[in-house]
């Protein structure tokens, strides 16, 4: 359908003047002389935008504009005036105007304007209708429409209000602990602080320690009794992200807490009863760990009680638009910045990425897009230095390497003399750690995740070879 357009001045020839213009572009357009007259066409009919003289017969442009916006926030309003001034424009882009012109204006002045006004209240027409099908939109709250989110929220309100462990899979970046949240948000817990710890981030001999608490003198450096996460999270909720980092030791005191329901801190004889809602995250196949005998079975089927798994953000691109709209207007609040429009071009260039990094990737590129575009109007080009997709050749920290990175691999074994198994072995395992942070771009987590390693182990890799993830980095 022609999109309809409410155009209000007093002026009657300059508004047949435009309406042919504009009709002639595929418009439909609707007129009116006063304030009254406008606002009561605008009661009765849905219209895409509103051009509108700053100067009334019966109110100012701006009162009207303060009107419009009340009845309905979404209609793009474009202010004309014959007596434009710059302090004039900048109360009324304040007060939520779309765009200002000066009389006169030329023909494609208008026409650009207005169409660009036309496909962002579209825009946000169709993410105000999505938002209303999603329903609540705070930070706890999994946003989207796909069948995959709709899948998700159904098992978090299915067994949010009950003690059931949940392990949480997918990608980096889906949201695992934004769904603990939810859980945890929607559970009779919620009264009571969430309590997170990611086990990849802490040291393997730490991590019990942090987890269960220790006595004074149980270790070195151990100068006084501390509690760790299990009693600070009593009667509350407590989210282990990375659970597939952990130790094996850390693995079996694990399992006798969601067993028993007690533990014993580092270095204590004296057992303590855990009162917590346990959920687990990760982003490996805790199965294929399992059967390389890297995870206890009895631990795995003691947190895959309700199995939630997210999906990549490529495998629900319809939700990709209304994402990308509530992480621009949140970052706008964080920046104390206007809102900037995201325009077709924009949205397209956001649905054609295969975003790897997930959904926390499109939290950074719209923060970015915010911060660096120089207008208020998001198109195609303010993305395209933001966003990187995985498979594009990355920077190798091996210059002087023209050869594919096994040729580097297998070049010792081609000597005349061959070298010791170890040196073979070390000049295999330090070119495919080469290969494999290319690939990855330097993200420890992807790398070590496809290496079949846990990050611990990965960082000693690294360390061992003279390696360091930041020289692949973008």
């Amino acid at each position: 359908m022609k999109p309809r357009v409410l155009l209000l001045d007093d002026d009657s020839e300059l508004c047949t003047l435009l309406s042919m213009r504009l009709e002639g572009r595929g418009y439909r357009v609707d007129t009116a002389g006063t304030a009254k007259e406008g606002l009561e066409l605008l009661a009765r009919t849905a219209f895409d935008a509103m051009i509108l003289d700053l100067r009334l017969p019966d109110a100012t442009g701006l009162d009207v504009l303060a009107s419009v916006r009340a009845r309905t926030p979404d209609l793009p309003v474009i202010m004309m005036t014959a007596h434009g001034t710059i302090e004039t424009a900048v109360e009324a882009m304040q007060r939520g105007a779309y765009g200002f012109l000066t009389k006169p204006f030329h023909d494609h002045e208008l026409l650009q304007r207005l169409a660009h006004a036309v496909e962002n209240g579209s825009l946000r027409k169709e993410v105000a209708g999505l938002r209303r099908i999603v329903g609540v939109t705070d930070d706890h709250h999994m946003l989207g429409t796909s069948e995959a989110v709709a899948r998700a929220r159904e098992v978090i309100e299915r067994v949010a209000a009950t003690d059931v462990t949940v392990l949480v899979t997918g990608e980096s970046g889906t949201g695992k602990e934004l769904a603990a949240r939810a859980l945890h948000a929607l559970s009779p817990r919620q009264a009571r602080p969430f309590v997170a710890v990611n086990c990849a981030a802490i040291p393997r001999e730490l991590l019990e320690s942090e987890l269960f608490g220790h006595t004074r003198g149980a270790f070195t450096g151990a100068t006084k009794d501390r509690d760790g996460l299990f009693a600070a999270a009593a009667g509350s909720t407590l989210f282990l992200d990375e659970i597939g980092d952990a130790s094996p030791e850390v693995q079996a005191k694990l399992l006798r807490v969601l067993q028993e329901k007690r533990y014993i801190p580092v270095g204590s004889t004296t057992e303590r009863e855990a009162d917590v809602r346990v959920i687990a995250a990760t982003n490996r196949d805790l199965r294929a760990e399992v059967s390389a005998g890297r995870f206890r079975d009895d631990l795995y089927f003691r947190l895959h009680v309700v199995p939630l798994h997210l999906p990549a953000l490529r495998e629900r691109r319809e939700d990709v638009p209304l994402l990308a709209e509530v992480f621009l207007e949140r970052a706008a609040a964080r920046h104390h910045r206007p809102v900037p429009r995201l325009g077709k071009s924009a949205i397209d260039a956001l649905l054609s990425h295969s975003w790897p990094g997930n959904v926390r990737e499109l939290t950074n590129v719209m923060e970015a897009a915010l911060l660096l575009a120089p207008s208020d109007d998001l198109r195609a080009e303010h993305f395209a230095s933001l966003l990187v997709e995985s498979g594009a050749p990355r920077p190798s920290a091996t210059a002087d390497a023209p050869r594919s990175w096994l040729d580097v691999a297998l070049a010792p074994l081609r000597d005349p003399e061959l070298p010791p198994l170890k040196e073979a072995r070390d000049a295999f395992e330090r070119a495919y750690l080469v290969e494999i942070l290319r690939r990855s771009g330097g993200n420890v987590t992807a790398a070590s995740r496809a290496a079949g390693r846990n990050r611990t182990d990965f960082y000693e890799l690294l360390k061992r070879h003279g390696l360091s993830a930041a020289e692949f980095k973008e």
